[in-house]
């Protein structure tokens, strides 16, 4: 049984979230402010963080940067802002995805399932396969990124998204057809997320990231990966 921990002030919705996920087989704990949930994150050997941004004690901001330095599991973060600069905030913390308040019960599992079954794949990897094309090289089975033969440190959806487009090369993908291929969900409110993404991927593998040579921008249709 998969073990999940839910950051969450508001006591309501933190039960309904348990309530839901604990329907769908899920062991949950709560955390009711920052610290708490800083503390449990840390020692509690959860398989996912459900962390509000608005917190108590310790902003959800502060929280996901302290608990990415410890940990490689998924970190979905949950705003009521609607603004994408408090998404593009909370990835560069570390989320591995941002969800906007009110988000149904049934769709916030959906978001979950698929975060962890993204994250379990990765994990399972087996075999020996390797992609290169020019100076980057990914090794699959090690999860391993090498740039000119240097090791370079990618989060998860940032190795996902990095793997899909150099499967996938020369072939340009909207924003909305990237989030729904390596988040596994719904595009809606994705944008903001894979933007980000790509972003920090041109920063990590680019030589000048304002002008990839790879990771391309196809104005008004998405991106693609160029070899």
């Amino acid at each position: 049984m998969q073990k999940i921990l839910i950051v969450e002030d508001d006591g309501d919705i933190a039960a309904i979230e348990r309530d839901y996920l604990e329907l769908n087989n899920y062991q949950v704990e709560i955390a009711a402010d920052g610290l708490a949930g800083l503390e449990r994150g840390l020692h509690g050997d959860f398989d996912l963080i459900l962390l509000d941004l608005m917190l108590p004690g310790l902003d959800g901001f502060s929280v996901c940067h302290a608990l990415r330095k410890a940990l490689d599991i998924p970190i979905l973060m949950v705003t009521a802002r609607q603004e994408d600069i408090d998404k593009i905030r909370g990835l560069g913390m570390g989320a591995d995805d941002c969800i906007t308040k009110p988000v149904s019960p049934s769709a916030l599992v959906a978001r979950i399932k698929a975060n962890l079954a993204q994250y379990d794949r990765l994990k399972g990897g087996v075999g020996c396969a390797q992609i290169q094309m020019g100076e980057i090289r990914i090794q699959e089975d090690s999860r391993r990124v090498f740039v000119e033969g240097w090791e370079v440190t990618l989060k998860n959806k940032e190795y996902e998204l990095l793997l899909f487009l150099m499967s996938n090369p020369d072939i340009v993908f909207s924003k909305e057809a990237l989030y729904e291929r390596v988040w596994g969900c719904d595009a809606l409110g994705g944008n903001a997320t894979v933007a980000v993404h790509i972003n920090r991927l041109r920063e990590k593998t680019e030589k000048t990231p304002s002008e990839p040579r790879h990771i391309q921008t196809v104005w008004g249709a998405g991106y693609r990966f160029r070899p």
